[in-house]
């Protein structure tokens, strides 16, 4: 029986595959949606993946800080202004949970050396979206704006610093982001994967009372880098 079941389900999922493909890239496919993208407003939802990182630089050269990050998940709600046929302005504040832990130089213990960096973002991306012809079922597009992020996990208002193993940064954050995606139209609604990178345009780092801290003193400037993978249904 399971293997029965098993069966039915591969050969659904062919079909289901087949057909999918034959509606999007076929060489004459049912048009769906087509006068989807003639709304002058229209929203939609969107869930993903994130991997955020930190761009140093140093007052003087030396070891570098290293930099692990972890995949951080992002889900929001999408507002669409139609300003022309091919230019939308969007409107897309999410929440997005994200980990980097950082190694700094010079410690022989992993206690002093590690600062898990847990951050609760929540993001405000003002963008424009320039999308090309559409062809069949398919439409690429092109995305760029500005964004600003409050960092729910910052600890800037903690009286601790790196000597209590408290890692600080600032609340909030500006960015530039800019990106590429593909509208799928499919029979009952949009759903289009995109992938966008962020850089952060603020020094966010903190720093701790001694000046000379081996965790702080050689930083010049520390700002966010990071790349989002979005599934967005409209």
């Amino acid at each position: 029986m399971k293997k029965i079941l098993a069966f039915l389900l591969i050969a659904f999922s062919l079909q289901s595959h087949a057909q999918f493909g034959k509606g999007l890239f076929g060489s004459d496919p049912i048009i769906n949606l087509e006068n989807w993208d003639k709304q002058r407003v229209h929203w939609g939802y969107y869930l993903g993946f994130n991997a955020y990182d930190f761009k140093f630089d140093y007052k003087t050269a030396g070891p570098d800080i290293q930099v692990k990050g972890t995949t951080g998940f992002n889900v929001g709600l999408i507002g669409n202004l139609r300003l022309q046929e091919y230019i939308d302005l969007r409107f897309e504040p999410g929440l997005y949970y994200t980990q980097r832990d950082l190694y700094f130089p010079g410690f022989d213990n992993e206690t002093d050396a590690l600062r898990q960096v847990k951050s609760t973002y929540i993001h405000f991306p003002l963008l424009l979206k320039f999308s090309a012809l559409r062809t069949g079922n398919i439409r690429p597009f092109l995305v760029g704006g500005v964004s600003t992020t409050l960092n729910l996990g910052s600890n800037s208002k903690s009286k601790d610093d790196n000597l209590n193993e408290r890692f600080r940064m600032k609340q909030w954050t500006n960015n530039y982001e800019m990106g590429f995606g593909v509208d799928l139209y499919l029979e009952y609604f949009k759903f289009s994967p995109s992938i966008r990178g962020v850089f952060g345009l603020n020094d966010e780092i903190i720093r701790d009372e001694d000046p000379n801290s081996p965790w702080t003193g050689n930083i010049g400037t520390m700002k966010t880098r990071g790349v989002f993978v979005n599934f967005t249904f409209q």
